[in-house]
């Protein structure tokens, strides 16, 4: 269950967006020297990889390390939806939260911020400390998300209750940003399109021979996540001199896209030539080789 500091009460409404540095980053100014007892944000720079993993890096000048006394809560829309999630914050359908060392994400559920059977694992949540946070996550465990909006509440001084445990936010300052009501940082996932990335490609025997078998082997993965294919449409392309080939194998045999021809017994000194391709989920990969039978 997600803690909500009293600092909540300044959580804004509406949406704001910050400047461009980079395609797929940016940098959020937030007002400084509120309040000089209180963490005060500096800036927020919001990055994402071409296979989209997100980083949220919180900068807090005033609080160099990490104490146990801070508590961090990353309020995030991910669906552009004032209306869906929660209605305390309009909107927000997760929070990250850093409390006592330790991140976790939180969905909403309807009633309140929890992690449920059946949530994202989180597996990809991580973050580090120095000068304020960094927080990683990919957009795959926060929606898919192609757009979101976002907030940061930083507080300090937070203490634990030694009898129930609770945190207590009684002496906490904080800082909220974007801040008063200035509305949501809003980020835009930008990601590449994958491909089909060729890791392996062989020859079985290493040139064709007449009267034999002639295979080309292709090990294709793709570039987002690295997964090997294990299954597509393959295309098996081959010419002996100007006469085609019929492939006698043309699939994905234990992940290796295999295309095996039978070279004709007279085809000695003709050229052969020839390609493997595969399409798996609409991304293609394809390699062609040519050489004179043996």
């Amino acid at each position: 269950m997600v803690v909500v500091p009293a600092a909540a009460g300044a959580l804004p409404q509406g949406i704001s967006t910050g400047s461009a540095v980079l395609a797929n980053s940016q940098t959020f100014n937030d007002s400084t020297g509120e309040d000089p007892a209180a963490p005060d944000i500096t800036t927020l720079v919001v990055s994402n990889t071409d296979a989209g993993m997100i980083t949220f890096r919180v900068n807090v000048p005033n609080r160099p390390n990490l104490g146990q006394d801070i508590v961090v809560d990353l309020f995030v829309n991910t669906d552009n939806n004032l209306a869906t999630g929660s209605q305390e914050i309009p909107g927000i359908d997760y929070v990250i939260e850093l409390v006592r060392g330790e991140i976790n994400l939180y969905k909403w559920d309807g009633t309140n911020f929890t992690r449920r059977f059946g949530d994202p694992p989180a597996v990809t949540l991580r973050f580090s400390y120095g000068g304020g946070i960094a927080i990683t996550i990919s957009a795959a465990e926060l929606g898919n998300t192609k757009r979101l909006q976002f907030l940061v509440d930083f507080a300090s001084g937070v203490a634990v209750d030694p009898v129930t445990g609770d945190l207590d936010f009684t002496n906490a300052k904080s800082d909220v940003a974007p801040s008063g009501s200035a509305g949501f940082f809003q980020y835009p996932v930008i990601v590449a399109k994958p491909s089909l990335v060729v890791r392996k490609f062989t020859r079985t025997p290493t040139a064709p021979t007449a009267g034999k078998r002639f295979s080309l082997k292709v090990t294709a993965a793709r570039s987002d996540t690295k997964a090997v294919i294990r299954n597509g449409r393959v295309t098996c392309r081959g010419r002996a001199g100007t006469a085609p080939l019929k492939a006698q194998v043309a699939r994905v045999v234990g992940g290796v896209v295999t295309c095996t021809w039978l070279i004709p017994a007279k085809a000695k000194g003709k050229r052969f030539r020839g390609s493997a391709a595969v399409v798996f989920e609409g991304l293609r990969a394809t390699r062609s080789y040519t050489a004179r039978i043996r």
